[in-house]
């Protein structure tokens, strides 16, 4: 079980989050939101990459804080592409993440052609990351973020830049992952969640404005699909956002 408490955090005179409590339990949650709402400073807060200016971040109980290492190699995190290493090949850069993470050098080879085949890049496993396309970079990144069997996993627009069959087959392996562990996506892509999600968390200047089933919402707010919920709360079509990162 994941706890946020009372998170709260400003950058000079903007309030980015505003006092957020979450309890966030094993399934898929979806988080939606326009630019600017927040959504990367509260991903960025639960994967311990920034501190927040008040409040607590628990897991199982415990305080992120006190629980250090044993946190991380629980986490899985796939950020939006930055930083990544192009002289490297896709199986190198999994290696060193798998070192980072602690996995065990016995246990290292069989992980790794693991998760490659579970993102569909095991044949391009030994080419540079610099020669691949978007698309593919999105899918080491959620390699990555799956090495070690991790109970947290953080994705952010894992889908930008797939294909239209690569994003369905994502969705599908998300789902198979999500009985026994936590699954945040924040994504502009509505589609991509809408059938996946245990709930959709929804966040607008810094603050959680609702969280329920898609079901639920879409009665709420009189609409027909969580799309319209989104177009109703923000007044942004949903992105298409295949072509970020040609």
């Amino acid at each position: 079980m994941l706890e946020l408490i009372g998170i709260s955090k400003k950058y000079k005179d903007k309030t980015a989050l505003a006092s957020v409590s979450l309890t966030l339990e094993n399934g898929i949650y979806g988080l939606l939101g326009p630019n600017g709402a927040g959504k990367s400073t509260l991903m960025n807060i639960i994967t311990g990459n920034l501190k927040p200016d008040s409040g607590t971040v628990k897991w199982n109980g415990e305080d992120m804080r006190s629980l250090g290492a044993s946190y991380r190699s629980l986490l899985g995190y796939a950020p939006q592409q930055q930083g990544m290493y192009d002289s490297f090949t896709g199986k190198r850069f999994l290696s060193y993440m798998a070192a980072l993470k602690g996995i065990a050098k016995k246990d290292m080879t069989a992980e790794i052609q693991r998760v490659l085949a579970y993102v569909n890049m095991s044949e391009a496993a030994d080419r540079t990351i610099g020669t691949y396309s978007g698309g593919m970079k999105q899918r080491i990144l959620i390699a990555q973020a799956v090495l070690g069997n991790p109970k947290l996993i953080i994705l952010d627009e894992p889908t930008a830049g797939l294909d239209p069959k690569e994003r369905v087959r994502i969705r599908k392996k998300l789902e198979e992952l999500s009985d026994n562990r936590i699954i945040l996506v924040s994504t502009h892509v509505v589609s991509d969640i809408e059938s996946i999600a245990k709930e959709i968390l929804l966040i607008q200047a810094g603050r959680i404005i609702d969280h329920e089933n898609v079901g639920e919402l879409c009665r709420k707010y009189q609409v027909s699909c969580l799309e319209d919920v989104y177009m109703k709360l923000f007044g942004e079509e949903e992105q298409d956002v295949s072509s970020y990162l040609v």
